[in-house]
């Protein structure tokens, strides 16, 4: 159970660090990335201790990291496309207003 705790931690702060480093971050809520990543990484946990991984020798890593690694991925994944989408819907919202 401590392993939960300190991927949903880790990978809560991986959200915040990816929503400030990206500079459309003015698109999207703080807690986006933020909860995507803390979703991911609870799933990701959940599935490999289900799957026996966390109480075998050679494999109690992966609970530990490689949550924290595919909560940071889907973060980042959701920034860059939600960004991108966000700022080209925006951009045509706004030149549609402009030309009345």
């Amino acid at each position: 159970m401590l392993s939960l705790v300190i991927v949903v931690l880790a990978t809560v702060a991986a959200g915040f660090i990816v929503w400030a480093t990206d500079k459309r971050h003015s698109r999207y809520g703080v807690a986006l990335p933020a909860g995507v990543a803390a979703a991911v990484g609870t799933l990701a946990w959940i599935a490999f201790i289900s799957a026996g991984l966390g109480y075998q020798p050679g494999a109690t890593w992966i609970p530990w990291v490689l949550p924290i690694v595919l909560g940071t991925a889907a973060a980042a994944g959701v920034v860059v496309y939600l960004g991108r989408t966000r700022t080209k819907h925006d951009t045509e919202a706004l030149t549609k207003a402009l030309r009345l």
